[in-house]
């Protein structure tokens, strides 16, 4: 007979120094160096955007485009050919664009007579105010400020010159990317899925094709999404700035309406901030009174948008945390100055939806 010994057990391995360590370090480790990473590329494509920001901006601008005039094309295309419809989507709407600046520039040439006065008494009412309590500021030394406010203009005429001529250059860039987003557009609007399709299937490997077509569709739905509601919430604001002003009788209603309108594409901050040039419009042409309803104005705008519109409008794309939005836009603002600011949000908003779309399990 055979017996069987039992098997020596085998001897514990080493543990080595470097898995010493508390579970918790060594989780919190993993994740620093992925997240660096992370760090890295994403400040790698804001260096390249930022090398190619005309571009960017431009095909940008025409993604706004095509979610406004897509649906305006897609039912023109009931009844007449798909190019001819975005011939007439575009046109019209360039023509009320115009229409638009027309009026605003016909308003202000209008009233530049009277503004001038109603600015001139209003400087006059706004020394008077600084020289009662509590700022007490005496004649003198408003004159000083006066006199070094000209002393600086005329010392430094050459350098605010030169920066306007250099100025002219940024009108150049604008006018080449406003050309640009409007050639774009005219192909997003066109055939839009076409070129989309003719990318996935082009330069996507085979097997990430359907994770890359779902993730795309997701994007643009949460894009287009942000873009129409965020229009409605800037249109819905300018309006109720604008009746306001109207009925306090502040200079230059419409075109602070219009200033409005499109602040309000910053969220959180594009709102105050045209409010409060509303303010010092209002301060200098009707007084410190209307002012301070102008400054009321702004709270009450602001509690509108931030608890009544977002929530209500926002409601189909996707919801971000207040929080969220306001460090997106001070971290784009901080990157790129006021376009990060405008494109932080979407941008924000679009990577949540993929990475939701994403780690959803399909059926």
């Amino acid at each position: 007979a055979y017996t069987v010994r039992p098997a020596a057990a085998p001897r514990p391995r080493p543990v080595p120094a470097a898995e010493r360590v508390v579970p918790w370090l060594r989780i919190g480790a993993a994740y620093a160096w992925r997240l660096i990473l992370i760090g890295i590329v994403v400040y790698g494509v804001f260096s390249v955007l930022g090398s190619f920001q005309l571009i960017a901006v431009a095909l940008f601008l025409a993604l706004i485009v095509t979610t406004v005039l897509r649906p305006l094309t897609d039912l023109l295309n009931r009844i007449l050919p798909r190019p001819l419809c975005v011939a007439v989507a575009l046109v019209g709407s360039l023509l009320l664009l115009l229409a638009l600046l027309a009026l605003v520039g016909n308003a202000v040439a209008g009233e530049s007579a009277r503004l001038a006065g109603e600015f001139r008494g209003g400087v006059h009412r706004i020394e008077e105010w600084l020289q009662r309590p509590p700022f007490r500021l005496s004649p003198g030394r408003l004159s000083e400020l006066e006199n070094q406010v000209t002393h600086y203009l005329s010392t430094h005429r050459s350098s605010l010159l030169s920066r306007a001529v250099s100025g002219l250059g940024r009108v150049v860039e604008v006018v080449t990317g406003a050309a640009l987003a409007l050639f774009s557009s005219v192909f997003f609007i066109h055939s839009g899925e076409r070129l989309w399709g003719w990318i996935r299937d082009n330069l996507l490997p085979s097997g990430a094709r359907t994770a890359w077509d779902r993730a795309g569709r997701v994007a643009w739905r949460a894009f287009a999404g942000y873009t129409r509601g965020i229009i409605i919430v800037a249109a819905t604001n300018a309006v109720l700035v604008g009746i306001a002003l109207l009925v306090l009788r502040v200079p230059l209603a419409l075109p602070l309406t219009l200033l409005e309108f499109f602040a309000a594409f910053v969220p959180l901050v594009g709102s105050p901030v045209a409010l409060g040039v509303a303010t010092v419009v209002a301060l200098a042409g009707r007084g410190p009174i209307t002012a301070l309803a102008v400054l009321a104005l702004i709270v009450v705008i602001g509690q509108l948008e931030g608890h009544v519109l977002h929530p209500l409008v926002m409601s189909w794309a996707v919801r971000l945390h207040p929080l969220v939005v306001a460090v997106s836009v001070i971290a784009g603002s901080i990157i790129a100055g006021v376009i990060g600011a405008v494109v932080a949000v979407p941008l924000v908003s679009v990577v949540w939806a993929v990475l939701r779309a994403l780690r959803a399990v399909p059926p």
